[in-house]
């Protein structure tokens, strides 16, 4: 960042040293909380860790110090120069997570994280794809980090730092005026600081790069909109390495002031309604696939305890401040049952993308949100519904009451890292990010009906949000999760298909005509399913969301199938 010649950062020495971070918002912020000496930040509950901020601060600086002392000179060199140096960062959500990711904001570098669940093959493609120069690691990923290491040495010719941050945990703490932030120009806000991959549903995953900015703006939006306070307590159960785990369950709750309690190892429901039975969580962040999961460990073991036993995991329910719910929509018949146990209290929806964040918010203070609603505008925000390409190219100039939305928001990705060209095709001709979602819009209120590749079903002339049918369909009592696709057809362009999966205490059979039937007083007759499927399960991504361009072919091929029963009712009734 260029300064003026007077400017005295032109001239004077550079202030840095071992116990001091760069100038920005947010490390100013961690540092004051610092001053509070029993301010619990973070509890990681599966390695056993326990830190005030106080000492999250001191393993930062000295962790910060050991990627200084082991990177190669000429990494440092660019480091010093504020150039982009790319570093990966692989662990499950905790302590090391945590400490590691904010050692490498306040080395300079750009954060790349990676999952600990990918081979080493995919790992190598995104370490690739972001030049990265080393992967920092957790414990229990060391021998993906190792065999990335060795793949990245022979790929790319080149050294490639594999340096494990575990060992250098809860250091001796600094004492709170020990903690320095530096009086040198603020770091550039502009330049990256976060790489978050997208999750590659149409096409290899992309790198969207958001600025250094973005983890203080996120921060505060976050924070502000659900109303986090010091003190706060919030569970943790979410993967790290996508936009979700690190920007609302980490960035914001830190910024708060709050303690972050990170459970990781695959999702448990019963752990999890113990953990919520001690009453003392002030937040919970999940998926759908989530909040489905412990419903049913509800229905089907806690509801049948006698009243003493259950009163405890409805008192720790509802003494939850704010349970929030991203990745895709909680389906309306859930989001009911869980209004019901919480004895009122709405889980509060999120729309956002890893590209833009959020773009609705229904804040912890607003009263009578729609059913199914996501909310407002969020503050700030200029976002707009147009029409999508091929219905006459998206149009961001005016604003209907449903169609593709289209965002533009002060934390929007800056760019697809080395892809000028998937950057510029992402935009419209005004400069709005092209979601591909639709929504529609009723006074301030919006709904999302869905991904217009595969939520979004064109049969017999009409435009059926598949979201709308899986709500109904999971509103029936043995319906444990379903799928709803388009599926080609030569006479309605699409019939509506549905994969569904039974509830392990209900019946096991189901035929197409007895679906249709207990749909009849809730769905029109052109949205109902005309072909059908009982599966085990549907697989989902990282993120908790169904995998439905993938399973779509699968459940649905076009030669036939005898797992598809067929609707063959009149075709007037269609």
């Amino acid at each position: 960042m260029s300064l003026p010649p007077d400017d005295r950062c032109s001239f004077a020495p550079k202030h840095n040293g071992p116990n001091v971070f760069p100038n920005s918002y947010l490390f100013s912020r961690l540092v004051r909380l610092a001053h509070k000496p029993s301010l619990r930040a973070i509890n990681d509950v599966t390695f056993g860790y326990k830190a005030t901020y106080q000492q999250f601060l001191t393993d930062i600086l000295h962790f910060r110090n050991i990627l200084r002392q082991t990177l190669h000179p000429d990494v440092i060199t660019k480091l010093d120069c504020d150039e982009e140096v790319f570093i990966n960062l692989l662990g499950p959500g905790g302590y090391e997570f945590a400490v590691a990711f904010f050692s490498l904001m306040a080395l300079g570098a750009v954060i790349v994280p990676i999952s600990p669940d990918i081979p080493v093959k995919e790992a190598t493609y995104f370490a690739t794809k972001c030049r990265s120069i080393g992967v920092v690691t957790a414990a229990n990923c060391t021998k993906l980090a190792k065999d990335l290491q060795s793949a990245m040495a022979k790929s790319s010719g080149h050294d490639f730092h594999c340096i494990q941050v575990t060992e250098h945990l809860m250091q001796p703490p600094l004492r709170p005026d020990e903690l320095v932030i530096s009086s040198d120009a603020y770091l550039d806000i502009n330049k990256p600081g976060l790489i978050i991959f997208t999750s590659g549903t149409t096409g290899p995953p992309k790198g969207a790069v958001k600025r250094r900015g973005f983890f203080y703006d996120v921060a505060t939006i976050f924070a502000d909109a659900y109303n986090m306070r010091e003190g706060d307590l919030v569970l943790h159960v979410l993967p790290v390495h996508h936009a979700t785990g690190v920007t609302l369950t980490l960035l914001p709750f830190l910024f708060a002031g709050a303690c972050i309690e990170f459970r990781s190892g695959g999702f448990d429901a019963a752990w999890t309604w113990e953990r919520i039975k001690r009453a003392d969580l002030d937040f919970f962040s999940g998926v759908p696939t989530i909040y489905m999961r412990l419903m049913q460990m509800y229905e089907n073991k806690l509801a049948h305890l006698p009243a003493p036993e259950r009163r405890p995991y409805l008192e720790g329910a509802s003494r939850i401040r704010a349970m929030l719910c991203g990745t895709s929509a909680l389906p309306r018949p859930l989001s009911q049952k869980w209004k019901a146990l919480r004895g009122g209290k709405e889980i509060i929806t999120r729309y956002g993308g890893t590209e833009f964040g959020n773009t609705y918010t229904v804040t912890s203070w607003m009263e009578k949100v729609p059913d199914g609603s996501v909310g407002p505008k969020s503050a700030g925000v200029d976002m707009r519904l147009g029409q999508l390409e091929g219905e006459g190219g998206s149009q961001s100039g005016g604003d209907l009451h449903e169609g593709e939305i289209l965002v533009r928001n002060s934390i929007m990705f800056s760019k697809y890292l080395f892809d000028e060209e998937a950057t510029r095709k992402a935009l419209d001709k005004n400069g709005y990010f092209k979601t591909g979602d639709i929504a529609r819009r009723e006074g301030d209120m919006y709904w999302i009906l869905g991904r217009a590749s595969v939520d979004i079903i064109k049969s017999g002339g009409y435009k059926i949000s598949a979201l709308d049918i899986e709500r109904e369909i999971l509103g029936l009592d043995y319906v444990s999760e379903v799928m709803v696709v388009g599926v080609e057809d030569e006479e309605f362009g699409q019939r509506v298909a549905a994969a569904v999966v039974l509830r392990e205490n209900g019946p096991q059979t189901l035929s197409i005509d007895k679906l249709r039937q207990d749909l009849r007083t809730s769905l029109a007759g052109y949205k109902m399913p005309t072909l059908l499927r009982i599966v085990k399960e549907l697989r989902k991504n990282a993120t908790g969301k169904v995998m439905k361009k993938v399973l779509a072919g699968e459940y649905f091929p076009k030669e036939k199938d005898d797992c598809v029963e067929v609707w063959e009712g009149r075709k007037s009734k269609l």
